[in-house]
């Protein structure tokens, strides 16, 4: 349903809106607010993101202890597909978000698959199938060395609320296409299916722009764009450059790690 937190009266509820339901079981004196890292959008996936958070206890008791409150949380958040992993203890100038050094996001494209209806049942929601067999992947390479390195990213933005106050300059510290396993993809080898992850390596990224690199590079291994087309889009500096078709769906994204 997406990280960032929702209001009462919408569909769906936010990763942080349960965080800080279990957070309030653990009875503190204030309430608790979770600062997370990485904003995922609805239907992107975490494999570990990070957050913040300050508790003050009731007068007389004392601090959690960092086990204690792993297993407190995660008693609460049991019915959720949502775990605590670790805490640590850090100085009170620490920002979960403004403190990252890097975020790596990796994206999951199963390639071999005529229509999404057969995509295995354990990767349903996990990954994306572009429709028309195989990619060229040596060109989606050579397509991927042009995103590197520092640029303005406006083409390959999605705009929200934050966007007029956004630079759109960042820098893209590491890209790799390389093939991947499936889950339990050697039972069904047979099939002719091939796992390959996109990895994207930022200090932070724009609002989807993941998503809009990996719908552009795949669209470079169908053919439909060369790989000289990344240097013009990014030099269009234009989020209208890009057509909504070129959008990766969000089900094959996910949140890596967030280094500190």
């Amino acid at each position: 349903s997406g990280v960032m937190e929702t209001s009462s009266d919408q569909a769906t509820v936010g990763v942080q809106n349960y965080l800080e339901k279990a957070a309030e079981k653990l009875k503190p004196a204030v309430p608790i607010k979770f600062h997370i890292s990485s904003r995922t959008d609805a239907g992107v996936h975490a494999l570990c993101n990070a957050a913040h958070l300050d508790i003050q206890r009731p007068p007389g008791k004392p601090a959690f202890s960092e086990k204690q409150l792993i297993h407190g949380l995660n008693h609460h958040l049991k019915p959720e597909p949502i775990s605590i992993l670790n805490a640590h203890r850090v100085a009170s100038d620490f920002h979960a978000r403004f403190s990252a050094l890097s975020r790596t996001y990796i994206y999951r494209l199963l390639l071999g698959c005529p229509h999404h209806t057969e995509i295995p049942v354990f990767e349903r929601d996990l990954c994306w199938a572009p429709a028309g067999g195989l990619l060229d992947v040596p060109a989606m390479r050579d397509a991927a060395q042009l995103l590197l390195g520092t640029h303005d990213f406006s083409t390959f933005r999605s705009h929200n609320s934050e966007t007029p106050f956004q630079s759109p300059v960042r820098t893209l510290l590491q890209i790799d296409i390389q093939p991947s396993s499936g889950f339990l993809s050697h039972h069904y080898e047979h099939r002719g299916l091939e796992f390959w992850e996109l990895k994207f390596r930022s200090r932070s990224f724009l609002y989807r722009q993941v998503r809009r690199m990996v719908g552009t590079l795949v669209a470079v291994g169908q053919g439909r764009l060369r790989p000289h087309h990344i240097k013009e889009l990014l030099e269009m500096k234009d989020a209208r450059a890009l057509p909504p078709s070129a959008m990766a769906p969000p089900q094959g994204l996910f949140l890596k790690s967030v280094e500190y």
